[in-house]
C-alpha cells in the first residue's frame, strides 16, 4: 500500500483541527515533537489504496523564529519529509490567511490550498474565482466544508495527485523589481555555499533580511558566511535608502502587496463590507459594560445545566454500584476479599466514576463554547480586567480558561506567551482555575449540604477561583514578576455552529482522559488507601487505629483552625495531591460504601457542617495542584524551582483564604 505524509497548516481558528478530526476520526494520537515541548497531533486514514499519515501543525500566523510553534512548523515543512502541505484557509479572511501561505511558498512547499468557511465568504458577498487564483499561485485549490466534509474526496484526490507531481511554489512569487533583484543577488552567494543547500536559497535570503536569528547563526557558521553576511548588510542599507524602511518592513510590505494583487485579481467583493452577524454579536458580547456580566451568565447557566442534567444519571450509576457492592457481599460474605472489592475498588474507583455524567457535561459545554467562537471572546473581555488589575494581557486568560478543563493543557498553552515573566506568572496562578478533577469533590458536598442551591454554590466556587487568581497575580506581578507585559493581538474567529462530530470527539477525548485516570492513578491510590485502612491486622476497617487513621490523626491539627480537624478529611487532602479525584476516592473508601443505607453523601454529615463543607471546597479549589500539573511545570521550566514555588504559593493561599472564609462565616452566624 502506498503511503503519503501530509502536513496540515493554517492560522488559528480556520477549521484546521476540524479537518484533521474529520480525516482521521479516532485514528489519532498526541505526543511531543522530537526534542520539543510542543504537542504533535498525528493521525492516519486510508483512501483508495493509499495510507495517509496526517500531521496537524501548530496554528500560526507566520513562520518566523518568534515562538517554538513557528519553528516547529517551518522545520517540518523544510525537513519533515512531507509529501504535501494542505494549507487550510478561511475564505472570508483571505488577506490575513494568505500571509502564512506566502511564507510557505517562500519555503518552496508542495502546497494544496483547502478553502474552508466559504459560506461565511458568500454571506459577506465575497466571490472567489478559484481557477484564476490557482493559476496565479501555481498550485491547486479545493473548496471544502470542514463541518460536513463536503469537498473532502476531491481534496484527498488532489493531495494524492500533487504528491506525484510536486511543485516549487516559490516560483510564482512576485516581490517587485527592486526587492527581487537584490534577493537574486543574495541567492547567488547562498547557492555557492554547499552547507546552505538544504534550504531554498530564496527563503534563506528573505530570512537573513528579516534578521532571523536561527538562519543568521547557520549562515555565519558556513564556509562563505562572512561574505554572505557582508552582502546582506549592503542590501539592508540599500533598501533603507530606497524605501526609507528597514528590510523587515520591506519584506512584509512586499508580501502584502503580492496578496493585495492576488485579491484584486481573484475576488469580487463589495466596496465596503457590511457588518456581519459576528460583528453584530460582538457589539454586545464584547461590550465593555455588558461583556463580563454576559460571561458570568454563561458560566452560571453552564453550572446549572451540569447539575440539573447530570444528577439523574449520577443517581443511576450510584445505585448500580450500591447494588454491585451488596451482591459481592452476599456472594462472598464479610471478609478481606469482599472488603477489598467493595471498600477498596468500588468505594475508591466507583466513588469517582459516579460523577462522570457531570464531568462529561462540563467537557461538552466547554467544547461547544470553544468551537462556536465564544471562548475567544471571553478571553478578549477579560483582557481589560487582567491588564488593569494585574498587569497581564488577556492572552494569559486563554490558558486559564483551558484550566477549567485540565491544568496540564492550560500550562502547556502558556508557550504562546512571548514574555517569559508573564508565562511563569500565568503558570503560578493556573491551579486556582478549578479543573474538572475537582468537580467530584464539589458535587459530593453540594449534593450533601446545598441541594436547594446547587448551581449557585458551584458558580460561587468557580468565581472564587478566578478572583483569587487575579489577586495573587496582582501581588506576584508587583513582587516576583515585575516588568511590562508584551502586547498582542487577540484573534476573534467568526461565530459558527459547532459541528456535532467535532464537539463529540473533543468531549470524548477529554472524558477518555478522566476514565484513563480512573483506571490507573485513582485505582492505584484506592488500593493503597484500602491497604492502609485495613492494617495493622485486626483493626476495624478505616478506623482511627488503622495506618491511614494514624496518619490522618497526626496531620489533622493543621486543619483544625479551618473547621475540619477530623482525621478523615485531613488524610483525604493528603492523598488528593496525587489527583484531586482521590479526595472523593479516599472518603468513599473509608465510609462511603461501608455506611449501609447512608452512602458517602450522608456520611459526610458526621464530619462537616454547611460552613465547613464550603470552606473544605475552597481549600480543595486552591491547594497544591496534582502531580501531573507539577510534572508538566517541571518539564516546561526545566527544573524543580517553579513547581516547588507553585506548591508554596498555592498551599499558603489556600490556607489563608480558607481561614478567612471560615472566620467570616462564623462572624455572620453560619454553622
Amino acid at each position: 500500500m502506498n503511503e503519503l505524509i501530509v502536513g496540515l497548516a493554517g492560522n488559528p481558528n480556520v477549521g484546521k483541527t476540524t479537518v484533521f478530526n474529520q480525516l482521521t476520526g479516532l485514528h489519532q494520537h498526541v505526543g511531543n515533537w522530537p526534542g520539543k515541548t510542543v504537542e504533535r497531533a498525528e493521525g492516519h486514514f486510508e483512501f483508495d489504496g493509499t495510507n495517509f499519515d496526517v500531521i496537524d501543525l501548530p496554528g500560526n500566523y507566520a513562520l518566523s523564529a518568534h515562538s517554538i510553534e513557528e519553528i516547529v512548523s517551518r522545520d517540518f515543512i523544510v525537513d519533515g519529509d512531507s509529501d504535501v502541505i494542505v494549507n487550510v484557509v478561511d475564505a472570508s479572511n483571505l488577506e490575513r490567511n494568505l500571509y502564512l501561505t506566502v511564507q510557505m511558498m517562500e519555503l518552496g512547499a508542495n502546497i494544496v490550498l483547502a478553502l474552508n468557511m466559504n459560506d461565511f465568504a458568500k454571506k459577506k458577498k465575497h466571490y472567489i474565482d478559484i481557477d484564476e487564483m490557482s493559476e496565479l499561485l501555481g498550485f491547486p485549490i479545493v473548496e471544502i466544508n470542514a463541518k460536513d466534509k463536503s469537498g473532502f474526496d476531491e481534496l484527498i484526490k488532489t493531495v494524492k495527485k500533487q504528491a506525484k507531481n510536486p511543485i516549487d511554489s516559490s516560483r510564482k512569487l512576485v516581490y517587485g523589481d527592486e526587492l527581487r533583484e537584490h534577493l537574486g543577488e543574495l541567492q547567488e552567494y547562498i547557492e555557492k555555499d554547499s552547507a546552505l543547500s538544504d534550504l531554498p536559497s530564496i527563503w534563506t535570503a528573505i530570512k537573513l533580511l528579516e534578521n532571523d536569528e536561527i538562519i543568521r547563526e547557520k549562515v555565519e557558521n558556513s564556509d562563505n558566511g562572512s561574505q554572505i553576511m557582508k552582502e546582506v548588510e549592503n542590501v539592508k542599507k540599500h533598501l533603507r535608502t530606497v524605501f526609507n524602511e528597514g528590510s523587515e518592513e520591506v519584506i512584509a510590505n512586499a508580501r502584502y502587496a503580492f496578496i493585495d494583487g492576488l485579491i484584486e485579481e481573484c475576488i469580487d467583493k463589495p466596496e465596503v463590507d457590511k457588518p456581519t452577524l459576528s460583528d453584530k454579536i460582538d457589539k454586545i458580547v464584547t461590550n465593555r459594560v455588558l461583556g463580563i456580566p454576559i460571561f458570568l451568565v454563561v458560566l452560571y447557566v453552564m453550572f446549572q445545566v451540569v447539575f440539573t442534567l447530570g444528577t439523574p444519571f449520577q443517581d443511576l450509576i450510584e445505585g448500580g454500584f450500591d447494588w454491585l457492592g451488596e451482591f459481592i457481599v452476599a456472594v462472598l460474605g464479610e471478609g478481606m476479599l469482599s472488603s477489598f472489592l467493595v471498600d477498596g475498588l468500588i468505594g475508591g474507583v466507583g466513588g469517582v466514576i459516579v460523577f462522570l455524567p457531570q464531568i462529561v457535561l462540563m467537557f461538552l459545554i466547554i467544547s461547544l463554547l470553544e468551537d462556536s467562537g465564544y471562548l475567544a471572546r471571553a478571553a478578549f473581555v477579560m483582557d481589560k480586567v487582567m491588564h488593569k488589575l494585574v498587569g497581564l494581557h488577556g492572552k494569559a486568560f486563554i490558558p486559564m480558561i483551558l484550566g477549567f478543563g485540565c491544568g496540564v493543557p492550560g500550562i502547556m498553552a502558556t508557550r504562546t506567551m512571548e514574555n517569559e515573566s508573564d508565562r511563569l506568572l500565568t503558570m503560578m496562578i493556573l491551579p486556582f482555575m478549578s479543573c474538572t478533577a475537582r468537580l467530584p469533590v464539589y458535587t459530593l458536598f453540594i449534593a450533601a449540604f446545598f441541594t436547594a442551591y446547587q448551581g449557585q454554590v458551584l458558580f460561587a466556587i468557580y468565581l472564587i477561583g478566578i478572583a483569587v487568581a487575579i489577586i495573587v497575580a496582582a501581588v506576584l506581578k508587583r513582587t516576583m514578576f515585575k516588568g511590562m507585559s508584551s502586547p498582542f493581538v487577540m484573534e476573534l474567529p467568526t461565530y459558527k455552529v459547532p459541528s456535532l462530530k467535532g464537539v463529540l470527539l473533543h468531549t470524548w477525548e477529554k472524558s477518555k482522559g478522566f476514565l484513563r485516570k480512573a483506571g490507573t492513578i485513582i485505582l492505584a491510590a484506592s488500593i493503597i488507601i484500602w491497604i492502609l485502612s485495613s492494617f495493622p491486622a485486626g483493626v476495624e476497617y478505616g478506623s482511627q487505629d488503622s495506618v491511614i487513621g494514624q496518619i490522618g490523626t497526626a496531620i489533622s491539627p493543621i486543619f483544625a483552625p479551618l473547621g475540619f480537624g477530623e482525621w478523615q478529611p485531613s488524610v483525604a487532602l493528603l492523598f488528593g495531591v496525587v489527583a484531586k479525584e482521590v479526595v472523593v476516592s479516599t472518603l468513599s473508601s473509608l465510609f462511603g460504601v461501608a455506611e449501609e443505607g447512608v452512602g458517602i453523601a450522608g456520611a459526610v454529615h458526621s464530619l462537616f457542617t454547611p460552613l465547613t463543607a464550603f470552606v473544605f471546597m475552597i481549600f480543595v479549589l486552591l491547594y497544591v495542584p496534582c502531580f501531573a500539573s507539577l510534572g508538566t511545570i517541571k518539564q516546561e521550566t526545566n527544573g524543580w524551582k517553579w513547581p516547588l514555588t507553585m506548591v508554596l504559593i498555592t498551599t499558603v493561599t489556600a490556607y489563608i483564604v480558607s481561614l478567612v472564609a471560615y472566620g467570616v462565616g462564623l462572624g455572620l452566624g453560619f454553622t
